[in-house]
């Protein structure tokens, strides 16, 4: 009895591939924020003082641990603050790199490249050095002048290629300027002052509290719903102005509107935990990588996550001259990828 192969006609062909372009990116979503759970609870059980599950869980329903009366005080004052301040933080930084990535339409577009992180951190700075300003006050100041920065670029931009290389070039430029009225600002202060602000504009989770978490984690309530609900015009854009033009799409308004939501998720990070280096930058191009090229906030942000807790968790209990700012290892891990990108940049415009 013969067997007669049943082949795919064309048509079956190409919605076989769609449907398995669209299971990728959920499969690797998914295996994303597998990987975040255990991470973050890598960062929170072990380390140079180690707890047990069934203790970490006691110590959550407020119980006590038998010979480690120091257990709940690190958990809940050290190791668990740190670790949800960094996905947080981690989750802001990736999404934010991702939209200016997308809306630029190139990799080395980022918060900390094109001058975002900047002008939040010389709002902050101002705060902490003039004012003492803590938790709200500093949020308030790195929003607002990271979007009076954001203003400034646009306009500075205006014009034929406003929206690409001509907007990078000028944030690089407003990036050197911020970061040169803060380091004038730190020659003014104290020692003592000058030093908490550098360890902060290094980008540490050491000033992990429930108080930053709670203000970070309502605005990223307010901010992540937004960013997610118009997502769509974002690609469409993305793809190209004329394109999203031809579908009925409002370009400027929708070019504002997540230039305004990338710099708020960029500046309210910055502020709970200062400008992490790097993370906004390498999230974008390693999800894409993942996904097989594909442009996904999602995973990007979920990236971003990953590498803020890890990074935390080797920065806090594998360096030998003590716990260092996590901002120092992720720039150490994403200044070969910049170069990298740079790099490719060059061989893709001599060809």
């Amino acid at each position: 009895m013969s067997q007669v192969a049943t082949e795919l006609t064309p048509v079956d062909r190409v919605a076989k591939l769609r449907a398995d372009g669209r299971r990728r990116p959920r499969l690797i979503i998914v295996g994303l924020a597998v990987t975040l759970v255990a991470v973050f609870l890598v960062r929170v059980l072990l380390g140079t003082y180690t707890v047990t599950f069934p203790d970490f869980i006691t110590i959550l329903q407020g119980g006590s641990i038998e010979g480690a009366r120091g257990a709940r005080y690190i958990v809940l004052s050290d190791k668990l603050p740190r670790a949800v301040l960094g996905t947080l933080t981690g989750l802001a930084f990736g999404c934010a790199g991702a939209i200016f990535q997308l809306l630029l339409r190139n990799p080395l577009a980022s918060p900390d490249i094109i001058g975002i992180s900047s002008g939040a951190s010389l709002g902050a700075v101002l705060g902490i050095v003039f004012w003492g300003s803590t938790g709200f006050e500093i949020s308030f100041l790195a929003v607002a002048f990271s979007l009076a920065l954001a203003i400034l670029i646009m306009v500075l931009a205006a014009g034929h290629g406003g929206v690409g290389n001509r907007f990078i070039l000028m944030g690089i430029g407003v990036a050197a300027l911020g970061n040169a009225v803060v380091n004038y600002l730190l020659t003014r202060i104290d020692i003592n002052s000058a030093q908490s602000a550098m360890v902060w504009m290094t980008g540490s989770l050491s000033v992990a509290n429930w108080e930053r978490i709670l203000i970070l984690l309502i605005a990223l309530c307010l901010i992540f719903p937004a960013v997610m609900l118009f997502q769509r015009q974002l690609h469409a854009l993305a793809v190209g102005e004329e394109l999203a033009q031809s579908l009925g799409l409002n370009v400027t308004i929708t070019r504002w509107l997540y230039i305004v939501l990338g710099v708020l998720l960029a500046a309210v990070a910055t502020a709970a935990s200062g400008p992490i280096a790097f993370v906004a930058f390498v999230s974008g191009p390693i999800a894409r990588r993942l996904i097989g090229g594909r442009h996904s906030l999602t995973a990007s942000a979920l990236v971003g996550a990953i590498i803020v807790v890890f990074a935390d968790f080797i920065a806090a209990n594998f360096v030998p001259s003590g716990a260092m700012p996590v901002g120092v290892l992720t720039g150490a891990f994403g200044a070969p990828i910049l170069i990298w990108l740079l790099v490719q940049s060059q061989k893709e415009g001599r060809s």
